[in-house]
């Protein structure tokens, strides 16, 4: 199968970047669920954008945008990055209103909400499901568009390129082996210009605010095609997911309480009623989140308590039900009322500041392989990314992308002889009886991964951690080419190997910055002001 854009992932990013394109080709987007299936769709919070004059908080500018950026960047972003992206976040906007859109007004202007590590209100939402908002006229979108064939429940197993085919003058994709999840057959689809959007990693540990898909799909796949990989020791974990061990059900154990409700007013405290966050910044719970999630890593460690609370009980009657409607009533239906008690919430594994090596226009190591959207790490976040800034990315980069393209690829003049592609190679028999190994495995990464790896570490759990993946990557590797491929066993593969990644970077990085934050060095080294990067080859 033949396309002149193949996008894998259905978020902002691969569908920002495959409506873009359809204008100048054919588009082929490929996501291994539902369309709808992605960290988009979840997104409660919003998207950070300075707006022109007279539509954007008094005394917002985009400096100030960027120094708030590069605050809980921790000294690792990188600045031009940071302001070429802020600098298009109003084009973002319109372009995400021009497809559908529609964010909250009040009167003729936007309402705008602030976040943690925002000094100014600049947050644009939907109500509390701004990002079901962006993905559903996205998607509307798409599938309205000609050029446009979006192909669901499809699995990306891995890239083709040049090189692993051996060509010893270039090395550039060339297409992507793809299983067909409901035949279980594995197709070749080709193009010279793929993207990867396929988002984060957050099923890597056991507790997460993503949705199962994020298994780190994109990320491994490039490591294994040998595009350059960075910073994947920063893993930034939400400071409030829901803790309510009475619900029952995957949903209820990864409910995200948006940060806009702190945003609004709402404080974390203990259960003696304290603001314990104050203790650790005077922004309180409106600090960046890697240091609100410590603060409350550190308050649950001191005192035994199995969570903390974000009490909203002091707004006015309402607030909640009319602001916050989705996670009112969601928590209504876990048997909490938000407006009279307060939110018992612990921290989950939420996004990932790493990925695949790119510049500001999304491009890799690799020719003709392009990477947008959480899946890719720009420069933009550093060592830990301000709340909302994630939307506004997918979709500069996303423009970009195409526009770099656009500029450096011509068909006619670049695209190389077509070489024979072989076909995927796999196991050929069925072993229904090793699910439950393969389960177990799954259980014992995320496990490890959470008691080893999460938001506190050391250099003596990080090795420990090593060692028990080389165990996890030599028995995977045994179901991968022992067995007759399915879903299951390629996210546990793709999951071994980003795990094996966060660990390696974790290894190599000798202070505590932004995100990782390690007992054996609990300083910043100046230094170590640099990214973590890995290459295969």
């Amino acid at each position: 199968m033949q396309s002149d854009f193949l996008v894998i992932g259905s978020g902002l990013a691969g569908l920002s970047f495959a409506l873009r394109a359809a204008e100048h080709g054919t588009v082929t987007l490929i996501t291994k669920g539902d369309a709808l299936d992605s960290n988009t769709n979840w997104a409660q919070g919003g998207i950070a954008s300075v707006l022109p004059d007279g539509l954007r908080d008094d005394g917002d500018s985009i400096e100030s945008h960027v120094a708030d950026t590069l605050d809980a960047g921790a000294g690792l972003c990188n600045e031009e990055v940071v302001r070429t992206l802020i600098r298009e976040g109003a084009e973002t906007i319109d372009d995400l209103v021009a497809h559908g859109t529609d964010f909250d007004r009040e009167g003729d202007r936007y309402a705008l909400g602030k976040e943690g590590g925002h000094s100014h209100r600049r947050i644009l939402h939907a109500r509390d499901t701004t990002g079901h908002e962006i993905a559903t006229s996205l998607v509307e979108a798409a599938r309205k568009t000609e050029n446009i064939r979006i192909l669901e429940n499809h699995f990306t197993i891995d890239l083709i390129t040049t090189g692993k085919l051996g060509s010893v003058t270039e090395d550039r994709v060339i297409g992507a082996y793809v299983l067909e999840k409901e035949t279980g057959e594995v197709h070749i689809f080709r193009s010279d210009r793929i993207v990867l959007a396929t988002g984060g990693c957050g099923k890597v540990y056991l507790y997460t605010t993503n949705p199962d898909s994020s298994t780190g799909d994109g990320v491994a796949m490039a490591w294994r095609a040998g595009a350059n990989i960075a910073n994947m020791e920063f893993i930034q974990f939400h400071p409030t997911c829901l803790y309510n061990p009475a619900a029952t059900g995957p949903e209820a154990r990864s409910f995200l309480v948006s940060e806009a409700i702190r945003g609004e007013g709402a404080v974390l405290i203990n259960d003696k009623g304290e603001d314990f966050v104050k203790m650790a910044d005077p922004r309180g719970s409106l600090a960046p989140r890697d240091i609100v999630a410590r603060a409350i890593d550190r308050e649950i460690k001191k005192t035994g308590a199995a969570c903390v609370y974000l009490d909203a009980t002091h707004k006015p009657a309402g607030f909640m039900r009319e602001r916050f409607p989705f996670i009112y009533e969601k928590l209504r239906s876990f048997g909490l009322d938000a407006e009279t008690q307060p939110i018992p919430v612990v921290p989950a594994a939420h996004y990932q500041c790493g990925g695949v090596v790119t510049d500001v226009d999304g491009k890799t190591s690799i020719r003709g392989l392009f990477a947008v959207g959480e899946v890719a790490c720009t420069g933009l976040h550093g060592a830990n990314r301000l709340a909302s800034n994630s939307l506004l990315e997918a979709n500069a980069t996303a423009r970009r992308a195409l526009e770099r393209m656009l500029k450096t690829y011509r068909p006619e003049r670049d695209a190389p002889t077509a070489p024979q592609i072989p076909a995927w190679e796999h196991g050929d028999t069925t072993a229904p009886d090793e699910q439950v190994i393969i389960y177990h495995n799954w259980d014992e990464l995320r496990r490890l991964m959470w008691d080893y790896v999460s938001i506190v570490r050391t250099d003596n759990r990080l090795r420990r951690a090593g060692t028990r993946l080389r165990n996890l990557r030599k028995e995977v590797r045994d179901f991968y080419w022992g067995h007759r491929v399915n879903a299951d066993i390629l996210e546990l593969r793709n999951l071994v190997a980003v795990a094996s990644l966060i660990v390696d970077c974790a290894i190599r990085r000798h202070e505590s910055r932004g995100l990782h934050h390690t007992l054996d060095y609990p300083g910043i080294d100046e230094r170590l002001q640099r990214d973590t990067i890995l290459r295969r080859f």
